[in-house]
């Protein structure tokens, strides 16, 4: 495939990340010995001033934790209704942490404290009690939405006031941040947890971070055995995490720039119903009613261009560090050319 922008999971380590990997010192994670993991864990919880941090996997599988640690069945969980944790994480919320889901029917992935207070379910026996709240930022569904600081400030101290854990699926978090301009250690103290995925915008190979107290972090640990996701000599894996986080975070403007100029080009192209508007590194358009899309797709795909599908008639750019400028430019002489 010439380009693909299917999705920022299909990155490649770089010479410079596959040398720091080769050099990782090991030991076992399982055992709490991999000095690789400790440092990767310990730069992370740091960076956005927390106590501790646990390497697993996936995101998937921090926000799964996260979920477990903080609720107690019958339970229930607050989010937007695009929300990863809802409807890509195979109904694990009810399927590992027996909670049912309160769905918020917010902007683009986003939603106003006024909003969630509506759905915070009374002390009554007939509704399960209302035990966290989760936010997503960027948001997938939203087209890489981001979160204004002020509401997240407003929710954390609501969340704070009423003793509601507050979990951040933030697999995009760095891309919000660089798109905003906030430093992590601002951002970090709104929430009782964090996940953040090592394996998109930051080009690694594998693995997420889940970042909490040292209280949460010892749970969740427990939690990431049970599900099977205690890896062994994992400081190789760690070793790309300390590098992405040192090296991969500031180079994410250009990947917004570049996903900003395949919407300009998109905005001129008649088979094109709409665009969302694009913050980050993602982009989401909608084919008028006549274009079939498994066909635009497949004709895309037929010119080397990797994209995906993201509901009816919902197309989906994302771009990342495998892509370049010659690349954007191949892609906006296909489009032109689909016209």
């Amino acid at each position: 495939m010439k380009v693909d922008l299917r999705s920022d999971t299909v990155t490649q380590p770089s010479k410079a990340m596959l040398a720091a990997m080769m050099q990782a010192k090991l030991g076992d994670d399982v055992f709490g010995d991999d000095p690789t993991v400790i440092a990767l864990e310990e730069k992370a919880s740091k960076l956005f001033k927390h106590e501790a941090a646990l390497f697993c996997p996936s995101g998937t599988m921090t926000n799964q934790i996260a979920i477990q640690v903080h609720t107690q069945s019958p339970a229930e969980v607050i989010c937007d209704t695009t929300a990863h944790i809802y409807r890509y994480e195979g109904g694990g919320i009810a399927y590992n942490a027996n909670c049912s889901v309160r769905l918020i029917q917010g902007d683009r992935g986003r939603f106003t404290l006024s909003q969630l207070k509506k759905e915070i379910n009374p002390n009554d026996i007939h509704f399960p009690p209302s035990q966290l709240l989760s936010i997503e930022n960027t948001s997938n569904k939203g087209g890489g939405s981001t979160w204004e600081m002020n509401d997240l400030q407003e929710i954390s101290a609501y969340c704070k006031r009423n003793k509601m854990p507050l979990h951040i699926d933030g697999a995009r978090l760095f891309n919000a941040l660089v798109a905003k301009n906030i430093d992590a250690e601002d951002i970090g103290p709104l929430f009782d947890s964090i996940s953040i995925c090592l394996s998109k915008g930051l080009g690694c190979p594998v693995g997420s971070l889940l970042i909490g107290s040292n209280a949460f972090i010892h749970k969740a640990r427990r939690i990431r055995k049970i599900m099977g996701g205690g890896m062994r000599q994992a400081g190789i894996l760690a070793a790309a995490g300390i590098y992405a986080l040192d090296h991969n975070i500031d180079r994410l403007k250009d990947d917004h720039q570049r996903a900003k100029s395949i919407v300009d080009h998109l905005k001129s192209m008649p088979y094109v119903e709409g665009i969302l508007p694009s913050e980050t590194n993602i982009v989401i358009f909608k084919l008028k009613e006549n274009v079939p899309m498994d066909k635009f797709i497949a004709e895309l795909s037929s010119s080397g261009i990797g994209a995906a599908s993201i509901g009816p008639q919902s197309v989906r750019f994302v771009t990342h560090l495998g892509i370049d400028d010659e690349d954007i430019q191949y892609l906006i002489d296909v489009l032109k050319q689909l016209a």
